[in-house]
């Protein structure tokens, strides 16, 4: 066991760095959006295509056996994935109610709780000790049934705030998630070897073009940032924790284990936020898609804070069973 813990050490200092450095780039980029909006605002038709690129990223580093799963353990894959579904869209309607938010913003909340899970969730389970092959087959799963739910949920709750064109939404996800995404399976299956040779700089990548995307949306939402900003990021934390708790409470409530409760948790607070950026600059508007990119800085910031407090609870109880 002792001559794994270095490696262990190592896989777990390369987590953490992602999911701290994520956050970091992605202000970056919104700096840039702020500070050049012009600029940053005409590259608005590239929104879709960078999605594509993280899609097609995340579709390499997926496998068959990922979604094995799905039959081996079908009960907390389907009770994460409805929650998921489920849990968060509702939290943002409630957020969205209560906090009596302006129609774009709460359009764009509400988009964020339909969108699939977080693409960094799984990196957010494995520092948390979760499950994370659970995580991973419950990320491509909510990722794969999107183009029907994100649509159809974001038309039921969002549509008496705003004009929702979810047949439009549900053609663009098809062809900026589910295609790229099909399509880096089937080349890591055809070339496994060209594929591990670039695994390493494909989170890169991928955060550098939300990175890229977030640059774009500040920059045509810096008119509104001033007078939005404190109420999107009030809005955005209290949905990812509400997101967390009940995600938690749902593994508690179905009797599941510890680190199955926590990639609940994890799946169900984390969500695809560049997704619901990209839709919502797409097909409603900039301010729509500030909570979005608000989100993909946030959550992994909290997902890094949750995963510390789940290694210190474990911290706790190891000290006390020596004791």
């Amino acid at each position: 066991m002792d001559t794994n813990l270095p490696t262990e050490k190592r896989e777990e200092r390369k987590a953490l760095i992602a999911a701290l450095g994520f956050p970091v780039l992605v202000i970056l980029g919104g700096i840039m959006g702020y500070m050049a909006p012009g600029v940053a605002a005409s590259f608005a038709p590239q929104v879709m295509p960078l999605l594509g690129i993280v899609m097609f990223g995340m579709g390499l580093t997926l496998t068959p056996v990922d979604f094995a799963l799905v039959v081996r353990r079908p009960l907390p894959v389907v009770l994460g994935v409805v929650a998921q579904f489920v849990l968060m869209p509702l939290i943002a309607l409630a957020v969205a109610a209560v906090m009596d938010l302006p129609d774009a913003v709460a359009a764009g909340v509400i988009l964020v709780g339909c969108a699939p899970g977080g693409t960094s969730s799984n990196v957010v389970s494995f520092l948390a000790r979760g499950d994370v092959a659970l995580s991973v087959t419950m990320t491509s799963l909510s990722t794969l049934l999107a183009p029907i739910l994100t649509p159809l949920l974001t038309l039921w709750l969002a549509g008496e705030y705003i004009p929702v064109s979810a047949a439009s939404m549900a053609w663009s996800i098809v062809k900026v998630v589910l295609v790229p995404i099909i399509a880096g399976i089937v080349i890591g299956l055809l070339l496994p070897r060209l594929v591990e040779k670039i695994q390493a700089v494909l989170p890169l990548i991928s955060v550098t073009a939300i990175a890229l995307i977030v640059c774009i949306v500040v920059g045509g939402a810096h008119d509104n940032i001033a007078t939005a900003g404190v109420l999107v990021f009030a809005a955005v934390v209290i949905h990812n924790a509400c997101g967390y708790g009940l995600g938690y409470l749902a593994g508690i409530f179905t009797r599941q284990p510890a680190p199955v409760r926590r990639t609940m948790a994890v799946e169900v607070g984390m969500q695809n936020s560049g997704l619901a950026t990209s839709l919502a600059s797409s097909y409603i508007n900039p301010l729509a898609a500030l909570p979005g990119a608000v989100f993909s800085v946030w959550h992994n910031l909290s997902g890094a804070i949750l995963a510390a407090l789940c290694r210190f609870g474990d911290a706790r109880e190891e000290k006390s069973a020596r004791n």
